[in-house]
């Protein structure tokens, strides 16, 4: 019966549609949307459940994405429930006890954990950045693009959560960063709108959300880890070493991505994206790491092995999302769960 005290399902809205479940734990929260009911399930299931797998891991991303736009027809008023909240704690111990077992022998200091990043790597071959950029096909860019428009088309906004729970020098370069991220000042520079015309130039459906039903879960964890240490203030030295990774890092991958999308002929905005990129976050990573973590350890060193945490965590995402991608095209297969349909481009 529906308890009178919990909200009912709402008008249709303007957020992306709810996708099909992946297991008992994405149906239950599915279902609880719909309906505006508590979420059934047998509470046994979230420890039999594989952390990496999909129900889990779209289960979590459908709750996270109550913390950003919602969904078409779901209540406002579900993104504080607490048997919602409950479940969702109980899936982000089972995702974080994974990420903590497969990093037990991580670096504990941001010198062990960022000294790797700062070196171009020799050997680049199971780089996917390197593959597109020297053999990598048009239909494989669209993929690429179309698995990365669940973060592109919301950059920036799970490590803005970060900014209130930082102060000084690491709260000002936070923001100085972000403020480019969110276009400084301009709606048609803002990078999430930069990914869309990229996207546009592919022939992909920019409205956000679109491709959640064919992003599988290792594309799913890279997007659920920043929502899970942004929303804990606890997670915050986590959620700056996950964001000093991506700025260290993004600049050589950008180069690599401007060039095939050129070698592709894949149009002006889609090489553009990735070229605004290398130049912006060339600085970033400077700034990010004298003054964003520098900052941030003058006023809490005990924070060191969380922000080594968080960058381990984001290289494990990362490459096991590459894996991934480069397993199914190496086989001659999408790396999508339904491949995408042909625009003829």
């Amino acid at each position: 019966m529906p308890d009178p005290q919990r909200p009912g399902p709402a008008a249709t809205g303007p957020g992306p549609c709810l996708v099909a479940e992946r297991g008992p734990l994405s149906r239950a929260v599915s279902d609880a949307l719909r309906s505006g009911d508590a979420p059934v399930y047998e509470t046994a299931s979230v420890s039999r459940a594989d952390p990496w797998g999909e129900d889990l891991q779209l289960a979590l991303y459908l709750l996270y994405e109550l913390h950003y736009r919602g969904f078409d027809g779901v209540a406002d008023a579900l993104e504080w429930d607490p048997e919602l909240l409950r479940l969702r704690a109980a899936l982000e111990a089972r995702f974080l006890d994974a990420l903590r077992t497969e990093l037990s022998d991580a670096p504990r200091t941001v010198e062990d954990a960022f000294a790797p990043l700062l070196v171009e790597p020799v050997d680049l071959s199971g780089s996917l950045s390197h593959h597109l950029e020297t053999d990598g096909e048009l239909w494989q860019l669209r993929e690429y693009a179309a698995l990365r428009s669940l973060y592109h088309l919301k950059e920036a906004d799970p490590h803005a959560w970060v900014i209130p729970r930082l102060t000084g020098r690491a709260k000002a370069a936070m923001v100085a960063i972000e403020y480019d991220e969110f276009g400084a000042g301009h709606a048609d520079r803002i990078h999430a709108r930069l990914f869309a015309d990229l996207m546009t130039d592919l022939g992909l459906d920019t409205s956000y959300g679109r491709y959640l039903e064919h992003a599988p879960a290792p594309l799913l964890a890279t997007v659920n880890l920043m929502s899970l240490l942004g929303l804990h203030r606890a997670l915050r030295g986590a959620l700056v070493g996950h964001f000093a990774c991506v700025e260290v890092t993004s600049s050589p991958g950008s180069r690599r991505l401007a060039r095939a999308m050129r070698r592709c002929a894949a149009g002006a905005a889609a090489e553009h994206f990735y070229a605004e990129h290398v130049e912006a976050d060339a600085v970033h990573e400077q700034v990010v790491r004298h003054e964003v973590i520098g900052g941030l350890l003058a006023d809490e060193p005990a924070l060191e092995a969380d922000i080594a945490f968080g960058c381990a965590a984001t290289v494990l995402t990362e490459d096991r999302l590459a894996h991934h991608i480069r397993q199914a095209w190496e086989q001659g297969r999408s790396a999508l769960r339904e491949p995408l349909p042909h625009t003829g481009g």
